[in-house]
């Protein structure tokens, strides 16, 4: 399996048109979004994209299955941060994601620091380096979203699941 990382940010009128932004801005705007909790499956590869997704499978409208950090601000001179980071077993490929916003990349940074080391404490695994993908951007006139998305797969609503590498 291979899942998808991008980082954006977007800003409009409205904190929903800012975070409609930076949904663009990822790559991800035209699918219906369904929010995972944090587990990485078996056998996967994350891979970090630099700018929008593109060639994700699917169609517009379908279900999309993330895990997503998003931080909205409408106060001017406000930052919006957000972030994933992620943990991996090199053997197995099986890990852990966690999701973290708020209003300093410091703060989210740390946030994604200690929860990973508390999600593998619980679970009596050491999955090795953190790795995260952080963003951020400052509130100017208009509301700005900060924005990671980790893209597991898509499906249509026939309910046939398209995976991202096929």
């Amino acid at each position: 399996m291979l899942i998808k990382v991008s980082a954006g940010y977007g800003s409009g009128p409205t904190k929903l048109s800012a975070f409609d932004a930076a949904l663009n801005d990822t790559g991800v705007a035209n699918y219906n979004i369904i929010r995972l909790s944090s587990v990485i499956p078996p056998n996967t590869k994350i891979e970090v994209s630099e700018k929008a997704l593109t060639k994700l499978p699917g169609d517009w409208g379908d279900r999309l299955y993330v895990v997503m950090a998003e931080e909205r601000v409408d106060t001017p001179n406000v930052e919006a941060w957000a972030g994933i980071g992620w943990v991996q077993d090199k053997k197995t490929g099986k890990g852990l994601f966690v999701e973290h916003e708020g209003n300093s990349e410091k703060s989210v940074r740390s946030d994604i620091r200690q929860s990973l080391e508390a999600l593998m404490a619980t679970r009596n695994v050491d999955f090795g380096d953190i790795h995260m993908e952080v963003t951020g951007v400052t509130c100017k006139h208009h509301p700005v979203c900060a924005m990671v998305v980790a893209v597991y797969q898509a499906s249509d609503w026939e309910n046939n699941a398209s995976l991202i590498n096929n």
